[in-house]
């Protein structure tokens, strides 16, 4: 998928670039607001990851003027943390707002959330088609027949659980935000369904016999561990 950065700082637009490049994305990196509005006249582009202090126009007004130019979605990445400023890129139709410093990963789940929640392109490999069994250290997911095995052995899970090991498992060692998995699993908003999450985690750990398979990243959600990690 071709992402559209828009990033005038230097080492971070050159260390983002090289991070998406490595998961598969090919971004194109610009500096202004202005050559980033030319870029998304020309088409193409999956996702934008938009940096509000531009040097020639504020970020929030370039992504007002992206609204009405196109559909794309647009992840606000930037260093003003305050909850007035998040309210209102949102209001001017961002997709996601993401505060720096922050976790590479977390930014990628949100890209890839974005990106099936607009029914766009997501990143591929040398093998276009998705893998129908997905092996994650001890976890086998068996996509088709809904079966899965822990070590060798047999492990019955409920839809839902199911549902929430597979999503985890597509990307293990991504962090999937809590919203993002009540919205892929419950079709549903996040408001008033997190104990329901908790519950399903819970019971997973347990169905698992590895709770530590799952991992509780604080203040942001849940994902697959990685073996050795």
């Amino acid at each position: 998928m071709r992402l559209l950065l828009v990033e005038d700082d230097e080492h971070v637009a050159a260390a983002l670039v090289a991070v998406l490049g490595r998961h598969g994305f090919t971004p194109v990196r610009v500096r202004t607001g202005e050559e980033a509005l030319a870029a998304l006249r020309g088409g193409g582009f999956g996702v934008v990851l938009l940096d509000l202090g531009l040097p020639d126009v504020d970020g929030f007004e370039v992504c007002g003027r992206i609204r009405r130019l196109t559909s794309t979605p647009v992840i606000m990445v930037t260093a003003r943390a305050d909850v007035r400023s998040r309210i209102h890129g949102l209001n001017l139709g961002a997709d996601d707002y993401v505060v720096k410093p922050y976790d590479t990963g977390e930014l990628l789940a949100r890209i890839h959330a974005v990106s099936r929640r607009t029914g766009g392109e997501e990143p591929t490999g040398p093998e276009d088609e998705a893998p129908e069994v997905l092996v994650v250290g001890p976890v086998v997911v068996e996509l088709a027949t809904r079966r899965v095995e822990v070590d060798g052995e047999r492990v019955v899970l409920t839809r839902k659980e199911f549902d929430l090991l597979a999503l985890l498992a597509q990307r293990p060692g991504v962090v999937f935000r809590r919203e993002q998995i009540i919205s892929d699993v419950w079709r549903t908003s996040w408001e008033g369904t997190g104990r329901t999450l908790e519950v399903h985690i819970a019971s997973l750990r347990a169905k698992l016999r590895r709770p530590e398979l799952v991992e509780t990243v604080r203040g942001v959600g849940y994902r697959l561990a990685l073996p050795g990690l």
